[in-house]
This record gives C-alpha cells, sequence and structure tokens, in this order.
C-alpha cells in the first residue's frame, strides 16, 4: 500500500505531468540555432549577389526569393537550409536550452522576401541601386541574426503581434 500512495505524491504527479510537456515542446518549438544558420547562409548569398554583375545578381536573387517564399509559406523548418541544419550541424551540437516559438522566424522570412522582391523589380527594371540599396537591407538583417541572433523580422512580428492585440 505504500508503494502506491508513493505514485500519487505531489512530486511524483508534478513529474508525471511535467514529461508530457517537455515531450511536446520539440514539436512545437524549433532550435533558434537553425534560422541562425540560415541567416549565415543567406547573408552568404547576398553578399555574392551584390558582387555580381546585374544579370547575374538577378538570377541569384530570384533563387534567394524563393528560398524566403518557401520559409514563409512553409515555416522555416521546412526549408532547404533547416534541412542542412538537421543533418549537417545539429548532430554536432548539444540539445538547444530552450526552443523558438516559429511564427516570428516564419515572419522574419516574408519581411526578406519583400525585400528581395524589391531588388527583383529593381534589377529587371534596369534600377540597379533600388536593388542593391533592398538586397543591402536584407543583408544587414541576415548579418544581424547570424552573427548576434537578433532577428529584425522577428522583433517586428512581436511589433506587429503587441500593436494589434
Amino acid at each position: 500500500m505504500s508503494s502506491t500512495l508513493a505514485q500519487h505524491t505531489p512530486a511524483t504527479t508534478a513529474r508525471a505531468t511535467s514529461a508530457p510537456a517537455a515531450t511536446a515542446a520539440p514539436r512545437t518549438g524549433i532550435d533558434p540555432r537553425g534560422p541562425q544558420f540560415a541567416a549565415g547562409a543567406t547573408a552568404l548569398v547576398l553578399i555574392a549577389v551584390l558582387g555580381l554583375p546585374p544579370t547575374a545578381a538577378l538570377a541569384l536573387t530570384a533563387v534567394q526569393a524563393a528560398l524566403f517564399a518557401l520559409g514563409a509559406a512553409r515555416g522555416v523548418q521546412k526549408t532547404p537550409h533547416a534541412w542542412a541544419f538537421r543533418r549537417f550541424i545539429r548532430p554536432r551540437l548539444a540539445a538547444p536550452t530552450e526552443l523558438e516559438d516559429p511564427a516570428p522566424p516564419r515572419f522574419a522570412q516574408s519581411v526578406g522576401l519583400l525585400f528581395t522582391v524589391v531588388a527583383l523589380v529593381g534589377y529587371a527594371a534596369g534600377l540597379t541601386v533600388l536593388a542593391q540599396v533592398a538586397i543591402g537591407f536584407a543583408l544587414v538583417a541576415a548579418t544581424l541574426n547570424a552573427v548576434f541572433r537578433f532577428c529584425l523580422g522577428c522583433e517586428l512580428f512581436l511589433l506587429v503581434k503587441r500593436a494589434t492585440a
């Protein structure tokens, strides 16, 4: 009978109820190092865009816009960058200390898409300076995320959410 009482003490109940929550968290949250890795890869692509002649820059910008569109539509966890992170980098790292809500990075992908679409229009219309300025803004945001894990698009998401709540 004492073993039955031990199973229903507050400590064992707390462990029992916290265990499912701990296992459910990885399904809803993402490792924040994944978007940081993706931002680093994006920054490298955007640097290349700025160094290319306009025709090649247009093509590479279109590729980056497609990647942003995929991240905005399906979520950052379903992009080629996320696959590469999960496959090659994540297995070599310790488990994350905290998980991140995927909604702000997904919104940030939409912001990146907006800048790359402006750049695409600029390159297509022969407005190279407009295109390069738009790429420059996206590059600054990607670099801040890659180096400092400061996501401008995520911060914008939170501001919009607070303003509309």
